[in-house]
């Protein structure tokens, strides 16, 4: 496949899975840091406003003649996707505090000790994982850092790093399922 963008975004509307894949490598983190230039929000929040501007190209891209009007239509995209997003967030927020307060009830953060058989299970499961993904997953969960700093100090796309985890995380979800059916 040619390098031009009207060939990428030509394919990508034809619904070539490469197409999207080359696109998401090309522009995961342009998006990324056009939904915190946006919202001024975490990580997590901008990785979702990410994920959903995607889902939004992928279904309604047309062929596109240059890098600078798919950028400037990427930069709406993401934007208008990140500030449906808030709005949503803001909506459910007023109807849990009007839910609270029509029942008159004190919302209290209480933390449930987590299981230790969930955790050693869970401990089983990454260890079972390649070396690799174990210390993304190590770095991402255990020390907190962001999927910039993962892929600076791995050498590789942040967008790699953060296909890799969701794929790790998706394997060890249905792994807990199957685990949850079989002692049925």
């Amino acid at each position: 496949m040619a390098d031009g963008i009207d060939k990428l975004t030509a394919a990508m509307a034809a619904g070539d899975e490469d197409a999207v894949g080359t696109f998401y490598r090309r522009y995961f983190d342009w998006l990324y840091d056009q939904a915190r230039r946006a919202t001024r929000r975490d990580e997590a929040f901008c990785l979702d406003a990410v994920q959903e501007a995607v889902l939004r190209v992928i279904r309604t891209i047309k062929a596109v003649e240059t890098e600078k009007a798919l950028r400037a239509w990427l930069k709406l995209v993401v934007r208008a996707t990140a500030y449906d997003l808030l709005r949503h967030e803001s909506r459910r927020r007023r109807r849990e505090q009007v839910a609270v307060a029509s029942r008159g009830e004190i919302v209290a953060a209480e933390s449930e000790a987590p299981d230790e058989e969930q955790i050693a299970w869970l401990r089983r499961g990454i260890a079972a994982l390649d070396p690799k993904l174990v210390q993304m997953i190590e770095l991402r969960y255990e020390k907190g850092w962001t999927l910039q700093r993962i892929a600076s100090a791995l050498g590789v796309s942040s967008g790699t790093i953060d296909g890799r985890l969701r794929r790790a995380l998706r394997q060890l979800r249905r792994r807990a399922d199957f685990d949850k059916v079989s002692d049925v």
